[in-house]
């Protein structure tokens, strides 16, 4: 097989795991004008830069988004405009200054096959562990109401596994609340940590750390170019 497939390939399975949270762990997000501004920041990107947000969760302090793109290059741009826009939104209603985001955001490759729909669950969780919610899709600021009861929002572009839960609609949405219910902690550890990529042995091989970002090599991959 002709190495440009090969690339093309591990494009294809390749997502990420991006997370960012407010400076010494401060909210960032204060009212739902705040939560709503930068759905609308993100959906904005998804429309003009081709971004396709499967799963994601708006905390006070803190975001998680599972997202894909054609460029794996262009996620760092990305990502820096997005929290420009969202900065210049911040500083001019609370009249404030500095740093609001707590650095670079972090960003962790994952392969879709084998991790998609466990690091959505891992994401969508974060309300429940965090007490607010008993059930993740009655938290409004995420995707998993979008699953679990149906309900479009302007983000949400549906996980392609999603249709392997069922049938029918309804089907799915039952069967994905039942696949939240199999939470195992031990994916905490798994997605908590955003220096080590997830994947298959090929897949890892088929890595390159650039500027901080995990994206595939062209040509023939080099042995243990990721190292865990």
């Amino acid at each position: 097989m002709p190495y440009t497939a090969r690339s093309y390939s591990i494009t294809g399975s390749l997502i990420y795991h991006i997370f960012n949270r407010g400076n010494a762990k401060n909210n960032i997000f204060h009212d739902n004008e705040d939560y709503n501004r930068f759905i609308e920041i993100l959906t904005k990107y998804t429309r003009q830069r081709n971004l396709r947000i499967h799963h994601w969760v708006i905390m006070s302090n803190h975001y998680h988004l599972l997202l894909a793109l054609d460029n794996p290059k262009e996620i760092s741009s990305i990502m820096a405009g997005i929290a420009r826009s969202y900065v210049y939104y911040y500083h001019k209603k609370y009249n404030s200054v500095g740093h609001l985001f707590q650095g670079r955001f972090k960003c962790q490759a994952v392969e879709k096959e084998e991790y998609l729909l466990t690091c959505g669950r891992y994401i969508e969780r974060n309300p429940i562990n965090a007490g607010l919610v008993q059930s993740a899709a009655e938290y409004p600021f995420s995707s998993a109401a979008y699953y679990i009861y149906g309900k479009a929002d302007s983000l949400t572009e549906e996980n392609p596994l999603f249709a392997t839960f069922g049938l029918t609609a309804e089907e799915r949405r039952l069967e994905y609340q039942s696949f939240q219910l199999e939470f195992d902690e031990k994916e905490e550890e798994l997605f908590a940590d955003f220096e080590k990529p997830l994947g298959s042995g090929e897949f890892l091989r088929r890595l390159v750390l650039e500027r901080g970002v995990f994206i595939p090599q062209n040509g023939r991959p080099r042995r243990e170019i990721v190292k865990m």
